[in-house]
């Protein structure tokens, strides 16, 4: 049998890029599937690689900044469907801009695309599962929002967001067997674009060759898409509340936050006493994910 056999899967942001693709390989893993987007040409695409895929399939057009269109896409699911088993949240756009140059609009865009409408789409979607027994949301995050990222505040405050939602749904949502991961693509796309621009630049100014996506850690999006696959799969029955990092060839689990040098005492600290206990302590050192070996 098929991985996903049976399975009735959401993808947001599935016009193009790592989200198109992860339609068409769970389309081939047996997966019935919702895409939408906001081109609708390149949202028509989508639909017939899916189906040359052999796969079944629906779609919803607009943005999910508009929370009406993150309801529809759950409804559809459940009325060509009859439920819905798995929400992928990968939606989103970026504006990079440095903090001094950002505009209201650059931060309003990007948190409503990626934060809010992962926030809209998980309520509807946890209401469906809950109502079925059951369900997974997965949301696509991002070394931003994992480790910060140069310009994008708007974006980095998005992914990180997205990893809240996630610890605050694996507290509520879990007693209605509905589980809730977040899953870091490394893939070459459009969006991801700009990092190979650079790379290329830096190169051609040292006299060097410039290298390929794979030599700088990124798989392409059907390589990535096996992740979402496996996280997707009863295979995966046993996560929740994780974040899996993949690029096709690299895969690693981060670790939960929890508190390093904890200290306890029966009296309140004043400020002059903090001095000298951290006066003692070597501060976390910032940590900048590797994507290659």
């Amino acid at each position: 049998m098929a991985l996903l056999q049976g399975k009735r899967v959401v993808i947001t942001g599935s016009s193009r890029g790592l989200g198109r693709a992860t339609a068409v390989e769970m389309a081939k893993a047996g997966a019935r599937v919702v895409v939408n987007g906001t081109d609708p040409e390149a949202l028509a695409e989508t639909v017939g690689l899916v189906r040359e895929a052999g796969g079944e399939v629906a779609s919803v057009l607009g943005s999910v900044a508009d929370a009406s269109v993150c309801a529809t896409l759950i409804q559809t699911c459940v009325t060509h469907y009859g439920g819905i088993d798995v929400l992928v949240n990968n939606a989103g756009q970026v504006r990079d801009r440095t903090l001094f140059k950002m505009s209201e609009e650059d931060f309003d865009a990007v948190i409503a695309v990626h934060l809010r409408g992962a926030w809209a789409c998980g309520k509807y979607a946890a209401i469906a599962m809950r109502e079925q027994g059951g369900g997974q949301i997965i949301n696509i995050v991002s070394s931003s929002g994992l480790a910060g990222g140069f310009g994008q505040s708007n974006y980095a405050a998005a992914k990180a967001g997205m990893l809240g939602l996630q610890r605050t749904w694996v507290l509520e949502l879990t007693r209605y067997g509905i589980r809730c991961n977040a899953f870091w693509p490394i893939a070459a796309t459009e969006m991801t674009q700009v990092v190979f621009d650079n790379a290329g630049r830096q190169a051609a100014a040292s006299g060097t060759p410039a290298l390929s996506p794979a030599a700088l850690g990124f798989g392409s999006p059907s390589e990535v898409a096996q992740g979402l696959l496996w996280l997707a799969s009863d295979a995966a029955n046993h996560f929740n509340g994780q974040c899996i990092t993949f690029n096709g060839r690299k895969t690693a689990l981060w670790s939960v936050p929890r508190e390093v040098h904890e200290t306890f005492r029966d009296t309140p600290f004043s400020a002059a006493e903090l001095c000298d206990h951290y006066a003692q302590v070597v501060p976390e050192e910032l940590y900048q994910p590797r994507f290659t070996a």
